[in-house]
């Protein structure tokens, strides 16, 4: 096979829990991870005579920091295989957002040489080899929500009854995770603004990186506050370290109304997307 092309999903936190700061500096996290349906990256290789990396989006580096470079490299190092492949991506998951863009490309990124190079990698030594490059890759490995425990890099697939239609919210500005955490143990919450967990389909839904964030960006705050008073919502949450928000439907009919009213009220130039289940 000299070309193949896969399509990196984007994820949401249905909950995120923060246990306590580790020692090695990371925080001890427990988070239920859902896919997204329809709203992926997408990467193509094309066999070539060395590995070259191009990205149709401006301003996302092509060079040995992006993580498909660098989960290639991983690859080529722990198999002993070249991977010379023309490597081409398509940006079509906000980056910064809390989506897991970067993550879920360097890990189909792992899937994808493993069936390019033949190598038939069990997939819990590629999940080993994905911690050591970020602790949310291993979980898009599995292609499946997933229960992530430690700093992320312990995946417990599972089945999840999930039918809700979700719709993301976000602003131009970006987040930077490790920011995030920094902040969460010093942070206070804001007057006013719900941190409270919520159940939908008899699960909890509940983000403790909320409270850091929406200290410093008030925007994000009233955001969610606001979807959470909208009659099509059932509630609404921030997802990872934001910067999306996201409102969870009672019917997908409720999109395009809940999606004139939210721009026109709060900010007309939100990025939005409909994932139906």
């Amino acid at each position: 096979m000299s070309t193949l092309t896969v399509y990196p999903p984007a994820k949401i936190n249905l909950s995120l829990k923060i246990k306590r700061k580790r020692e090695d500096g990371f925080h001890e996290l427990e988070t239920l991870v859902l896919p997204m349906p329809g709203l992926t990256d997408e990467l193509r290789f094309e066999a070539a005579d060395e590995f070259t990396l191009h990205c149709d989006t401006p301003g996302v580096p092509t060079d040995q920091s992006n993580l498909v470079s660098r989960a290639l490299h991983l690859f080529e190092k722990n198999t002993g295989k070249k991977a010379r492949y023309r490597i081409t991506l398509k940006k079509r998951i906000p980056h910064g957002a809390g989506l897991g863009g970067g993550s879920s490309d360097a890990a189909s990124t792992f899937l994808a040489l493993n069936q390019l190079t033949g190598t038939s990698v069990p997939l819990p030594r590629l999940a080993e080899w994905a911690g050591k490059l970020g602790s949310d890759i291993p979980l898009f490995l599995y292609e499946s929500a997933s229960w992530c425990r430690g700093k992320g890099e312990i995946v417990e697939p599972l089945d999840l009854p999930w039918s809700d239609p979700i719709l993301l919210f976000k602003p131009s500005f970006s987040i930077s995770t490790p920011w995030a955490y920094s902040r969460w143990g010093e942070s206070q919450e804001i007057h006013g603004i719900s941190y409270a967990s919520t159940q939908v389909s008899e699960i909890d839904l509940r983000n403790d990186l909320e409270r850091p964030v929406f200290e410093k960006y008030r925007f994000l705050a009233e955001l969610k506050q606001f979807l959470l008073e909208q009659p099509e919502t059932q509630t609404s949450m921030m997802s990872g370290s934001g910067s999306t928000v996201f409102a969870v439907l009672r019917d997908q009919k409720d999109a395009a109304p809940l999606i004139e009213r939210t721009l026109k009220e709060l900010d007309p130039t939100l990025w939005t997307h409909l994932s139906i289940f």
